[in-house]
């Protein structure tokens, strides 16, 4: 397979001689490479600092940056894992899909900085990644991210820490990829506050004084923490079967290359999770949740799982011969999967001790293990003048995975347009799934459930347009869904057994004269049951503009950017079990979050200043983003990052 080259800066050139470094990722299941890019540009840098804006335009966080949070942007959600505490901590987790490889033929160290807010709600993060070469075909790199924050309002601090080690050999006839990520995240748990008008009235709640210090609002919660720990190992392996080829360069020189015809793929991932939620307050316990199963006396649930997952495949490359136009391969794949959850003391009791709720539910077992076999084949195109494509079809044999199809697509292409090169894609899948084992079957303190779900069926097709010379791109697609599942007004998963159809359309759109740009991503989407799925209609992220050098030197983007979306009847947030849930109470939205800042790139150093959320006090105060939970005030902050390039 080839790669394009990716310059580590796409706005420097690399020197003669020298070939530039690359990045790549992995696409599921086999391995196949794709392009990416290495994270050195200076423009929009401040970004990564703001928890509401970091990850989505419409984003339902609890506020702090590294806490939990549930992209409002329907298409751009991760599917549900099968262990579902982690969703709420998705963007903060790299996955296989976003995990980065890189060949830099000279090592390289990306480290940054960034910290905001004083000394009672100082926001920190520490981040590095390192790459370098043992030889033009091996690699081994290394990454850290370190996320402390103490929140501005109470009882709200999170501290977050991933490492990892990642390596790669890429030869004529072994491949090798291979990743170990640890995470550890410790997120206190507030509960929201206890009284919205702190934000939006303060002087009502405080005998006429409308000055507030977020850190003596008072919460709900205020000895609670959840903490998710957890591993991702993955070895990727391909051994090319081919022939030498010889050329002759320069009518003399003879070159033997080697043209590989076949290949064999083993692919391990291992992935083991712990989810803890403690609260020591029994007042707090007793007010806050309706049910007590297991300890009357607080809370300290505890579930744990693990996945251990091989697949084995063989594909016929593409482009060892004229008639070889794509590549096809078979596969199958074998897991083997555990949970084990909180013991119940009250299995088998009829008459549940003082101060506990019997357990409806006294059949679910504490252990469970599970073996599932899925068999599928994929046909890829990644070459071509004109066209490429990408297409996969999976299905399940054994176990929970009996009876399940996968079937996903994509096709490219592009062609010319008064003097430049528009692309145009499509793309498609279905899915007819088993609902998440602990969706089924969860016992904790406060939340015991047991389900029957049946299969979730999806269907999607969308398309994207990408015109270079009018800098636009449009992304558009629609959705149904039967059978989706969601938390209720009750916190627990239910099933709604009809269809639910999601339409979504996103235009990125960048208009610039000289100095001045104007960047805008704006996306529309609606659902047909907002019971089920409610959605914001309307998302916008907008980023105004100065672009320009200083003394040849010093590059300078400075500007003020917003996000905004629409009210709509907001998702809310379940701190025992880290879920997102459905009411029809609160309506969140139409709030405008504002930063002003500076990004700014000296060399191989970069770096920002910005005062965030300065919309603060300019317009109506109901900057929350989830019911209870507000967004963080105005504050200062900055960040700097280095490229050590040696």
């Amino acid at each position: 397979m080839v790669l394009n080259v990716f310059a580590q800066d796409t706005e420097s050139k690399p020197k003669q001689n020298v070939l530039p470094s690359y990045a790549w990722t992995l696409i599921e299941p086999l391995g196949l490479r794709n392009e990416s890019t290495i994270d050195t540009l200076f423009s929009n840098y401040h970004l990564r600092s703001v928890p509401s804006m970091s990850v989505s335009p419409a984003y339902a966080t609890t506020g702090n940056l590294g806490a939990e949070g549930l992209n409002l942007i329907y298409f751009d959600r991760n599917a549900t894992s099968d262990f579902f505490f982690q969703d709420a901590l998705a963007a903060w987790m790299p996955t296989m899909y976003d995990m980065r490889f890189f060949n830099t033929r000279i090592p390289m160290t990306l480290l940054s900085y960034n910290t905001g807010g004083g000394r009672d709600n100082a926001q920190d993060r520490l981040s590095g990644t390192f790459s370098g070469n043992i030889n033009k075909r091996a690699q081994v790199g290394a990454m850290l991210d370190y996320l402390y924050s103490k929140g501005s309002y109470n009882y709200q601090a999170d501290k977050d820490l991933s490492w990892g080690f990642s390596g790669s050999y890429i030869g004529d006839r072994y491949e090798f990829q291979g990743y170990f990520n640890h995470y550890n995240f410790l997120n206190k748990e507030n509960g929201g506050i206890t009284d919205d008008l702190y934000i939006t009235d303060p002087a009502e709640v405080q005998g006429g004084s409308s000055k507030v210090d977020t850190k003596t609002i008072p919460t709900n919660l205020s000895k609670s923490h959840s903490k998710i720990v957890s591993e991702r190992l993955l070895l990727n392996n391909r051994y090319k079967v081919g022939f030498y080829k010889e050329e002759i360069i320069d009518d003399t020189t003879k070159v033997k290359t080697y043209v590989p015809v076949s290949s064999f793929i083993w692919t391990l991932k291992y992935d083991a999770a712990k989810h803890i939620f403690k609260n020591d307050v029994l007042n707090e316990d007793t007010e806050f949740w309706e049910n007590r199963y297991l300890n009357a006396n607080g809370t300290d649930d505890r579930t744990q799982y693990w996945a251990l997952t091989n697949t084995f495949g063989i594909s016929l490359l593409e482009g060892f011969n004229k008639y070889a136009k794509a590549g096809l391969a078979a596969y199958v794949t074998h897991q083997l999967r555990s949970y084990t959850q909180a013991p119940d003391s009250v299995t088998g009791n009829p008459s549940a001790p003082e101060g506990l709720n019997p357990n409806p539910f006294p059949d679910i077992k504490p252990n469970e293990r599970q073996n599932l076999v899925w068999v599928g084949a994929q046909l890829t195109k990644q070459h071509g003048t004109y066209l490429t494509y990408e297409a996969t079809g999976e299905f399940g044999l054994v176990g929970p995975a009996s009876g399940e199809v996968k079937l996903q697509g994509k096709i490219n292409t592009h062609f010319p347009l008064f003097g430049d090169t528009v692309s145009l894609s499509a793309y498609g899948k279905f899915e007819n799934i088993q609902a998440p084992y602990l969706y089924n079957n969860y016992v904790s303190n406060h939340y015991i459930w047991k389900n029957d779900f049946s299969k979730i069926r999806k269907f999607r097709v969308g398309g994207v347009l990408v015109i270079p010379f009018t800098n636009t791109k449009i992304d558009a697609g629609v959705e149904n869904v039967q059978n989706y599942i969601y938390f209720d007004k009750t916190c627990k998963p239910v099933q709604h057994g009809g269809s639910v159809q999601v339409f979504s359309a996103t235009l990125n759109q960048h208009l610039g004269y000289k100095a001045i740009n104007w960047d805008n991503d704006i996306t529309y989407q609606t659902s047909t049951d907002e019971s089920v799925i409610p959605l914001p209609k309307l998302a916008i992220y907008s980023n105004l503009y100065l672009k320009f050098k200083v003394a040849r030197v010093l590059d300078v983007q400075f500007g003020v950017d917003c996000s905004f979306y629409t009210k709509y009847k907001s998702v809310a947030y379940q701190p025992a079990t880290m879920t997102f849930y459905n009411q029809d109470e609160i309506e969140c939205g139409n709030y405008p979050f504002m930063n002003v800042y500076a990004d700014m790139r000296l060399g191989k150093t970069r770096f920002y200043i910005m005062m965030s959320h300065i919309s603060q006090g300019m317009v109506e105060k109901n900057y929350f983003s989830m019911p209870h939970y507000p967004l963080n005030p105005r504050r200062f902050q900055l960040g700097l990052s280095i490229n050590f390039a040696n």
